[in-house]
C-alpha cells in the first residue's frame, strides 16, 4: 500500500506508475479535483499553487506528455493552461486513475511507523470533513511540489518597510487589470516574472525588471521554427554538450543562446555566462524592450518613499507596484525535519527523490528537480524507479554514497535570492532521463536499434528524445512507443498547418538521411 500525496502532475504519475507495477496506491488531495499547479482558479486558496489565467506552458506537447499517453493532435504545441488541464484529467480518465484519489482529504503527518527498521512503514494521519483518519502505509511518494510556499526576503530590500506604494509576491497575481497607468517595478527575473512584465507592459504607463543576475532568454520558437526543446534536447546535442571541453561547451551554449539576440546588448547577459542557470522562456520580451515597453534595470540597493534605487545606477525611480518574482520555499509541514533535510530552501535528495539517510528506502520525493525541459516525463521516470525500488525490483546505493554525491552536488548551485537553481550541465534533461531508465532497463539502445530498425534508431538520435523512446523497451514497454515516436512531427505540425494541405512533416527526416550514418559513426567514437 503506498500513500500518494497530492494529484497534480507528479501525483497522477505516481498513481499510475503503482497500479503498473501491481502496488495499491491511495493519493490524497486536499482540493476538490486533480490537476495541482495547471487548475487555475480566479481566487488564491491555501496550500495550494496559484495559477494567473494566461500562462501557456513552456514546453512542447511532444516533450511534456507522458510516456504512453500522447497529446491530442489537434492540440497547439504549447499548451494554455486550461487545455493542459484537459489532457491531466483524460489521462486519469484513461488509465481510471480517479478512483484511487480521495478528494477534500488533507495530510496532516506522515511519521515513521515505531517498526519502521524492520517494516519500512509510514504512519499517515489525514483530515476530511473535520475528522482525523490514521493510516499505515508500507511507502509514501511526497508529490506535493513546491509551489505554495512563496518566498518573500524582504530583509533583502532596504527601506521596503517605508516604501507607500503597493507591494505583493508573484503568487497573488492573476489579471493584469491593476497595473492600469501605472509604474510598475518587477523584481526577479524568472519565468513568472518576465510573463507578469510583459503583460503589465500593455496596460502601464511603465514597466522595469531588475535584475542582479541577467537571465538567458529562449523563445518557445527556435531554429527554423521548430519547438525550442525539440531542437534542443537531441541525443546528438546532449551528447556534444557533454563531451566538449568545458571551455567549448560553455562556448557552444551562449552561441545558442545568443542566435536569437545578443543579451549584452538588451541588458539581459548574465553575470556570470560560464555558470548555466534556468533560462526564461519568453517571446516578447526582446521586442518590448526594443520598443521601449519594458526596461531592464540592476538590482535593488533600497526602497524610498515612491521610488527605488538601483545598484551602480544613478537617481531614483518612480514606482507605484512592486512585484516580487522571488520564488518559492520547499516546504513539507507534514513531514518531519528529520526524514527531509531543508537547507538553503534546497531538499538533500539522492537523485533528486531519495532521502539518503533512512534504513528502508520507502519514501520519495517526486518532481523537486530544475531542468531545461518538460517536467511531466521526467517526474514519471522518476515514478517508475521508485516503485520497483519499493517493490526491491531496484537497489539503491549504500548510503554514504548517495551522501557524496549530494554532497557533490551541492557545491555546483548557483545563489539567487536564496533559491538553489542546479547548473543545466549537471542535471541536464537527456542525461537524467537516461540515467533513471537505465536503472529500470528502460534506456533504448540506439547502436541495437540501428541493426534491427534502422530509421528508427536515427530518429530516436537525430530528433526529439521524446518521452516515448523510453517504452520502446523494458518495464512499462507500450506498443504504441516506435509510431508514436515516428509520427511526432505530424502531432507537432497539424495544429499549425491549417492553410494549406500537410505536405511531408519535416525537413528534419531528409537531413537525418545524408548525414545519419556518418554522425552515428562519430557518436559511437565518442562513446556513447
Amino acid at each position: 500500500r503506498v500513500a500518494v500525496v497530492g494529484a497534480g502532475v507528479s501525483g497522477l504519475a505516481a498513481t499510475k506508475c503503482c497500479l503498473d507495477e501491481g502496488l495499491e496506491p491511495t493519493c490524497f488531495e486536499q482540493s476538490q479535483d486533480i490537476g495541482g499547479l495547471w487548475r487555475y482558479t480566479e481566487h488564491i486558496e491555501a496550500g495550494r499553487p496559484s495559477l494567473y489565467s494566461s500562462v501557456i506552458s513552456n514546453t512542447s506537447k511532444e516533450m511534456s506528455s507522458f510516456s504512453d499517453f500522447p497529446y491530442p493532435e489537434e492540440f497547439p504545441v504549447f499548451l494554455p493552461n486550461a487545455l493542459l488541464l484537459d489532457y491531466l484529467r483524460r489521462y486519469a480518465e484513461h488509465f481510471g486513475l480517479r478512483e484511487h484519489i480521495r478528494f477534500r482529504t488533507t495530510v496532516v503527518s506522515i511519521r515513521r511507523h515505531p517498526d519502521f527498521a524492520t517494516t519500512g512503514q509510514w504512519n499517515v494521519v489525514t483530515e476530511a470533513d473535520g475528522q482525523q483518519v490514521s493510516h499505515v502505509f508500507d511507502a509514501v511518494m511526497v508529490c506535493s511540489g513546491n509551489f505554495s510556499e512563496p518566498s518573500l526576503p524582504l530583509h533583502c530590500f532596504p527601506g521596503i518597510e517605508r516604501f507607500q506604494g503597493q507591494y505583493f509576491h508573484s503568487r497573488q497575481y492573476k489579471h493584469p487589470d491593476l497595473f492600469q497607468g501605472k509604474r510598475v517595478l518587477v523584481v526577479g527575473m524568472g519565468n513568472s516574472g518576465v510573463d507578469i512584465a510583459v503583460e503589465a507592459s500593455r496596460v502601464a504607463s511603465k514597466v522595469t525588471i531588475c535584475t542582479g543576475q541577467g537571465a538567458w532568454v529562449l523563445s518557445r520558437v527556435f531554429e527554423r521554427g521548430y519547438p525550442w526543446d525539440m531542437v534542443f534536447n537531441t541525443r546528438l546535442m546532449s551528447l556534444i554538450r557533454n563531451n566538449l571541453p568545458r571551455p567549448l561547451s560553455w562556448a557552444l551554449i551562449n552561441y545558442q543562446m545568443n542566435q536569437r539576440f545578443n543579451h549584452e546588448n538588451y541588458g539581459l547577459q548574465p553575470e556570470k555566462s560560464y555558470l548555466v542557470r534556468e533560462p526564461v522562456l519568453n517571446d516578447d520580451l526582446p521586442s518590448y524592450i526594443l520598443t521601449g515597453r519594458i526596461t531592464i534595470k540592476p538590482g535593488v540597493k533600497e526602497f524610498k518613499e515612491n521610488s527605488v534605487v538601483f545598484h551602480d545606477y544613478p537617481g531614483e525611480e518612480p514606482i507605484d507596484i512592486v512585484v516580487f518574482c522571488t520564488g518559492y520555499n520547499v516546504s513539507f509541514p507534514f513531514l518531519e525535519e528529520s526524514v527531509v533535510k531543508v537547507e538553503n530552501k534546497h531538499a538533500s535528495l539522492y537523485k533528486y527523490v531519495f532521502p539518503t539517510h533512512l534504513q528502508k528506502h520507502t519514501l520519495a520525493v517526486p518532481g523537486l528537480i530544475k531542468s531545461l525541459g518538460a517536467i511531466m516525463p521526467l517526474t514519471e521516470m522518476q515514478s517508475r524507479w521508485v516503485t520497483r525500488v519499493f517493490k526491491g525490483l531496484c537497489q539503491l546505493p549504500p548510503q554514504s554514497v548517495m551522501e557524496k554525491e549530494v554532497n557533490e552536488k551541492k557545491k555546483k548551485q548557483v545563489q539567487w535570492f536564496g533559491l538553489s537553481f542546479d547548473e543545466v550541465l549537471k542535471t541536464e534533461w537527456v542525461v537524467y532521463m537516461d540515467t533513471l531508465a537505465s536503472f529500470i532497463g528502460a534506456k533504448p539502445s540506439v547502436l541495437r536499434l540501428l541493426c534491427r530498425d534502422p530509421w528508427l534508431a536515427l530518429t530516436i538520435f537525430f530528433g526529439p528524445c521524446s518521452p516515448y523512446q523510453y517504452r520502446l523497451g523494458g518495464p512499462g514497454h507500450w506498443e504504441g512507443a516506435r509510431q508514436a515516436i515516428l509520427t511526432q512531427w505530424d502531432r507537432t505540425l497539424k495544429p499549425t498547418r491549417t492553410r494549406v494541405p500537410a505536405g511531408s512533416s519535416s525537413s528534419f527526416p531528409s537531413l537525418l538521411a545524408v548525414v545519419g550514418f556518418l554522425l552515428l559513426l562519430a557518436a559511437v567514437i565518442f562513446g556513447f
